[in-house]
C-alpha cells in the first residue's frame, strides 16, 4: 500500500490522488479500525509481511491524520488535496496560455457545469475537483460492480483527457525540478 502510493506518487499524480482517496474510504470502511483492516485487508493482501507492516503503520498514521484534521466522516487530507490545488493552479494557467488544453477543456466544461449543478448546495469545489471526483466516482461504481450509466462515462473521458494533459504538464515539471536540483 505505502510503496504503491510512493510509486504513483512519483510516476503519475492523478492515479496518485485517487489512490489516497480510496485508503481513505477503505479506513472509512473498516471504521477506522486497524484490528479489522489488519485482518480482513492486510491479512489477505499479496505483499511481504515488512510491506504489511509499513502498510499498518501507514495506514496508522492517516487514520490519526485524518482524525486530527476533520475528515474522519467526508472529505479529504490537506496534503492530498494540496497536489489538486497544484493541479488546479495548472489548468488555469493551461485554459489561458495552452490552445490544445483549451480545446480540451472546452469539451469537460459543459460537463463540469452539469456536476456543479447537480451538486446542489453543496460546493464541489474547482473545476479540477470536479474532474477528479467524477473519476473517483466512475472508479467506485466499477469496484463495486454497479453499471456505469452512459453520461458518467462521457463525463470520465473528458475528465480524464483534461487530467491526463494537466498531469502530464505537473509532472514533467516535477522532472525539471529534480533534474535542478
Amino acid at each position: 500500500m505505502k510503496s504503491l502510493a510512493e510509486k504513483k506518487k512519483k510516476e503519475n499524480i492523478v492515479e496518485y490522488i485517487l489512490y489516497m482517496y480510496r485508503m481513505e474510504d477503505l479506513l472509512r470502511a473498516y471504521r477506522f479500525s486497524m484490528d479489522d483492516i489488519d485482518q480482513y485487508f492486510l491479512a489477505h493482501a499479496k505483499i511481504s509481511k515488512e510491506e504489511k507492516t509499513a502498510s499498518y503503520q501507514w495506514l496508522e498514521n492517516m487514520a490519526m491524520e485524518m482524525e486530527k484534521h476533520g475528515v474522519k466522516k467526508e472529505g479529504h487530507l490537506p496534503r492530498t488535496q494540496r497536489y489538486v490545488d497544484s493541479l488546479a493552479k495548472i489548468h488555469w494557467e493551461l485554459v489561458k496560455s495552452d490552445r490544445h488544453y483549451f480545446h480540451i477543456y472546452q469539451k469537460a466544461k459543459p460537463v463540469v457545469m452539469d456536476f456543479i449543478m447537480a451538486a446542489g448546495n453543496k460546493n464541489p469545489g474547482h473545476e479540477v475537483q470536479v474532474f477528479v471526483n467524477g473519476l473517483y466516482g466512475l472508479l467506485l461504481s466499477r469496484l463495486n460492480g454497479k453499471q456505469v450509466p452512459p453520461e458518467m462515462s462521457k463525463a470520465a473521458e473528458v475528465f480524464g483527457e483534461a487530467l491526463g494533459y494537466v498531469n502530464l504538464v505537473y509532472m514533467s515539471r516535477q522532472m525539471e525540478r529534480k533534474f535542478k536540483s
